[in-house]
């Protein structure tokens, strides 16, 4: 029912359909959680997994282009029901700062190599799967400093 709360309803969705795919890509269900209830249709550990990449990668961002105005309060409009919404030139601000930012690089705390910020859903997920498959004695979460 605001803007900051539009971004980042924005962002964790972006967030969820790539973590979704991650998870799907290394074969698992991406319906089948731990900490959030199963319901069908429910991405529920595409959500879990994205526990560990909200403040790294949407709260932080939506900081970032408040702070630096690359979105202002005119991009949004609100409407009869009370829910905001961004408009286009927003919406393509924020797309293009979410796909620069998975562009970055960062090394990751597990492996100790330099990847792309967008790789670590994929290698978050492969390291769960290997973890559930017996191939890993403990899940290495995801922390970033």
């Amino acid at each position: 029912m605001d803007n900051v709360n539009c971004l980042l309803s924005f962002l964790y969705t972006l967030l969820v359909h790539d973590i979704r795919s991650a998870l799907e890509t290394v074969g698992l269900d991406s319906c089948v959680g731990f900490m959030h209830r199963d319901r069908p249709g429910r991405p529920s550990l595409a959500l879990d997994l994205m526990e560990e990449f909200r403040p790294f990668i949407a709260d932080r961002l939506v900081l970032s282009l408040i702070n630096r105005e690359q979105v202002k309060k005119d991009g949004f409009k609100k409407s009869e029901s009370g829910a905001v919404l961004m408009d286009d030139d927003t919406r393509k601000e924020v797309l293009v700062a979410y796909q620069k930012r998975k562009q970055e690089e960062i090394m990751h705390p597990y492996l100790k190599e330099n990847i792309p910020v967008g790789m670590s859903f994929y290698v978050q997920a492969l390291l769960l799967a290997r973890y559930l498959r017996g191939d890993l004695d403990g899940y290495p979460v995801f922390i970033w400093k």
